[in-house]
């Protein structure tokens, strides 16, 4: 049985010009014409058309779309199981958002009277959660669970941090770099010391601006903290330095500064799915965690001895920051790899 591109597009719910579309840029292409020159589609067609829809789904562009169906090998039950996982999560997010209007309304019969504006903007928040964390990163982060129980604790610290901005106060000062100190130690700990709940955090807070404005965290407040904890540690590690090395790394110590959180959270991967330091995958966390530390540390070896001193003397670099032990440990194992290598090369 064969299609024509009228019956194709009403059976599955979209345009005859969507449908002429993909034909034109090669994406789908039927695999028959009638002699009258109308489009016809068979099986094969229509279980393409179903991996595009899918991986449209999953917020593909038409470009990536063609480049993953003209891999060999797609296996189209790979598909339809990620498929079945995203309606799972639907699922369950649906049923979480039916439970907090069920808690709402009866606590509306009840006459308790809440404030609507407030729960309102709990819902939204707690909704925004939903799209960015699973279930299973929610239930291990704190700070989704001290937002539900409306903890007082981050909207005064907010609070704090803006009065010292709206007074004119630099980030270099002493208050700033004592309240920088304490958001950062919050945010390990409402973490619960993942940083890929971290890289998931910045890309919500990135991406919702109805959040931000909620939270009361507007990108000149975070920019205000993180340049406060950047002036913390380079204060540490300028006791280590010379004045030349010292004026190097205040130079560029922030210009990639955001690449951090996103390499951190890569090693804490590798560390759960038990990668070795010394694999492929191993020595390219190294590299990237070497040319990150090269762009602010310089290439010069005594330099790098320096710091390394400083952060093995300096307990307080530590404060605030995702890399555990564990962490730290699985990098010098790699960097060890990365430099075997490079002796092997000479």
């Amino acid at each position: 049985m064969r299609l024509k591109v009228g019956e194709l597009a009403r059976r599955c719910g979209l345009t005859v010009r969507t449908l002429h579309h993909y034909d034109a840029i090669g994406l789908l292409a039927p695999s028959a014409r009638a002699e009258n020159g109308y489009r016809l589609y068979g099986r094969e067609d229509i279980a393409r058309l179903h991996q595009i829809q899918a991986l449209r789904r999953f917020g593909l562009s038409l470009a990536e779309i063609g480049a993953y169906l003209d891999q060999p090998d797609t296996a189209l039950a790979d598909l339809v199981s990620r498929q079945i996982d995203m309606l799972d999560r639907q699922i369950e997010q649906a049923g979480q958002l039916r439970q907090r209007l069920a808690q709402l309304r009866e606590q509306l019969l009840d006459g308790a009277e809440p404030e609507l504006a407030d729960w309102l903007t709990t819902l939204e928040l707690m909704t925004v959660y939903d799209k960015y964390f699973s279930q299973d990163e929610l239930d291990r982060m704190p700070l989704y669970r001290n937002r539900q129980a409306n903890d007082p604790e981050w909207p005064a610290l907010v609070a704090e941090v803006q009065a010292q901005l709206d007074a004119g106060v630099p980030a270099e000062d002493e208050r700033p770099r004592q309240l920088a100190l304490r958001w950062m130690e919050m945010l390990v700990r409402d973490t619960g010391g993942d940083p890929r709940l971290l890289v998931k955090l910045n890309s919500m807070h990135e991406q919702e601006p109805a959040l931000q404005e909620q939270m009361g965290v507007s990108p000149r407040l975070l920019d205000y903290v993180l340049r406060a904890f950047s002036e913390r540690q380079m204060r540490i590690y300028e006791r280590y330095l010379s004045p030349q090395e010292a004026a190097y790394m205040r130079a560029n110590y922030g210009k990639r500064a955001g690449e951090w959180p996103q390499l951190m959270a890569d090693v804490r991967q590798a560390l759960e799915t038990g990668t070795a330091p010394d694999s492929r995958a191993g020595i390219e966390l190294a590299r990237r965690w070497l040319d990150l530390f090269r762009s602010y540390a310089g290439d010069n070896p005594a330099t790098h001895a320096k710091f390394r001193q400083a952060m093995m003397s300096e307990p307080d670099l530590a404060a605030g920051s995702w890399a555990s032990g564990e962490l730290l440990d699985f990098m010098r194992q790699a960097m060890g790899a990365l430099s075997g290598m490079a002796g092997l090369r000479r």
